[in-house]
């Protein structure tokens, strides 16, 4: 059985909105590599609407022989949307019911992972009914003092514990952080998630 995996961005103050306003500077190959391995280590990338329209809108107008881009392109796409508004991107197709009975059909028919980046919305839904099996966060040595974050009061019910499994110091500064979730407890009854 596979599992949901989710990669954010993340300022010093918490901040996972807009990464590819700040996040540069501190990409260096360390980053690079392991962004590329955690779309290599995927079979599936799920993605919230507003993500997707945001990666719809640049990935396909990357050089064709960058490799992190042809891997991106060619990889199934599933977009979480109440939306009726067509998917152009190659490869993609929506989930716009049933989403917790779409995600853990997938992650039966798979052994690797179903890969979450960006999508806040939909990463809150995942940790409220404790689909989410891995949370990595890669922590950038800025303060924005402003943006949404993941964690902002309310955004997510707890406690879920987690354990760290992963932790690397990439020499930019960030830091990379993986964390396993440990609680598996009933999930709430709601079916969908805002993209």
């Amino acid at each position: 059985m596979g599992k949901i995996v989710a990669q954010l961005f993340t300022s010093l103050d918490g901040v996972v909105e807009a990464p590819e306003k700040w996040h540069f500077p501190f990409l260096n190959d360390e980053m690079a590599g392991e962004v590329s391995a955690f779309y290599d280590r995927a079979d599936v990338l799920l993605l919230g609407r507003a993500t997707y329209d945001v990666f719809a809108g640049s990935w396909p107008r990357r050089p064709h022989n960058d490799p992190l881009a042809h891997r991106i392109n060619s990889m199934p796409k599933v977009v979480v949307t109440s939306g009726t508004e067509s998917l152009e991107w190659a490869n993609s197709s929506a989930i716009r019911s049933g989403l917790r009975a779409e995600l853990t059909r997938m992650a039966l028919e798979t052994e690797n992972t179903l890969a979450v980046v960006g999508s806040i919305s939909l990463i809150r839904w995942l940790l409220g009914e404790h689909l989410l099996d891995e949370l990595q966060l890669m922590i950038h040595p800025i303060v924005l003092g402003r943006g949404q974050m993941l964690f902002a009061s309310g955004a997510v019910t707890g406690p879920i514990e987690f354990e760290l499994t992963q932790s690397t110091v990439y020499t930019t500064g960030v830091i990379d952080v993986t964390y396993s979730a440990l609680t598996t407890a009933t999930p709430t009854t709601s079916t969908t998630s805002r993209s």
